[in-house]
């Protein structure tokens, strides 16, 4: 039998809705063309493939047989394809073009004249009965309709997978309404490369800074075989944050000697060879959610943007892809959002 928990509340005043690994947020544009969002924070440094994503394309699908082009072409959901690498867009639409030449149908791909960005996407699937996009390549939701006056619960159902498996999560869902579910959509998936999920308002998230401290200060953090000969060499005491027992380092720290400190560690272990994990964390809101998830026993936490509030939670299933489903009433307003994790039987 399943055991129900509630996480905690969101707020979305846009009404509209963002379901999101919250570790990728790193490269969400807010109101800004993709555009502007520097290529290494994607992991990418060579100077080629820089450029090649820097100047990427999105193109929407035209002509009357649109629709079933898109779906028959089956590259990314909906009437767009984002965030085509600049070598790769005259191949994208020529593989278009004959696709529509073999199953002769009337549509094309237009080029944008200036790239979408992220908010516009979610607003422009909002607007469509929410579904899927392509953000950088990574499956993102965005769901419309949602409630702007009032907090709504996101509850997590854990159940036991058996053997090898053990007690996880089965679900995480924002609850929109108490009334009966008349049918159920599934709007797309999510990819999850940092095994947490996050809800969050679509403009507020505008104001998400992710690395960037929101207090100019920051964390050091550091474990391993090696923790307690570097607590002795360099001071460091326990760093006394919740759920993280055994923890050295220093905590709110001016980002600069925040920085100094996580270098000479680093500099050390690889002088020295000895096994030590350092964590750099300098006070963002990434860095407000996450220390809210390692000291709860639920692994949930929130943060405040203006009048809205995201929620993170990790997956309990750590990385993978996983479906988002929308539950409707009968007046086809949406009932609940729900991520789901259970195995494929």
């Amino acid at each position: 039998m399943e055991e129900i928990f509630k996480l905690g509340d969101i707020r979305c005043p846009s009404g509209n809705l963002v379901v999101v690994d919250g570790g990728h947020l790193g490269v969400w544009s807010g109101e800004r063309s993709p555009a502007e969002i520097d290529p290494e924070i994607l992991g990418i440094d060579d100077p080629s493939l820089i450029s090649d994503v820097a100047n990427a394309v999105d193109f929407a699908v035209l002509g009357l047989d649109a629709e079933e082009a898109a779906r028959s072409f089956d590259r990314q959901p909906g009437l767009m394809i984002y965030d085509i690498p600049a070598s790769g867009a005259d191949g994208m639409r020529a593989a278009f073009d004959e696709h529509c030449r073999a199953a002769r149908l009337n549509a094309w791909l237009e080029p944008l004249a200036d790239r979408e960005a992220h908010a516009q996407r979610v607003r422009r699937i909002a607007a469509a009965g929410s579904g899927g996009f392509f953000m950088f390549g990574i499956p993102v939701i965005a769901i419309g309709g949602i409630p702007r006056d009032r907090d709504l619960p996101v509850f997590a159902s854990r159940a036991d997978f058996g053997p090898g498996i053990g007690e996880r999560w089965s679900q995480i869902s924002v609850q929109i309404a108490d009334v009966p579910v008349e049918s159920s959509r599934l709007l797309g998936e999510i990819r999850v490369d940092w095994a947490r999920v996050l809800f969050g308002d679509t403009d507020a998230l505008n104001a998400w800074q992710h690395d960037e401290p929101v207090d100019g200060l920051a964390d050091v953090a550091f474990w391993g075989a090696a923790a307690d000969e570097a607590a002795s060499r360099f001071g460091a005491p326990e760093l006394g944050e919740p759920g993280e027992d055994g923890i050295r380092g220093w905590s709110g720290l001016a980002l600069p000697e925040a920085i100094e400190k996580a270098r000479t560690l680093l500099r050390w272990k690889e002088e020295t060879g000895r096994r030590l994990a350092v964590d750099f964390r300098p006070h963002a809101h990434h860095w407000q959610v996450m220390r809210q998830i390692r000291a709860s026993e639920l692994e949930s936490g929130t943060v405040d943007l203006g009048d809205a509030r995201a929620l993170c939670a990790m997956t309990s299933w750590g990385d993978g892809y996983f479906p988002v489903t929308a539950d409707i009433d009968s007046t086809g307003a949406v009932v609940s959002v729900r991520v789901d994790f259970s195995p494929a039987p």
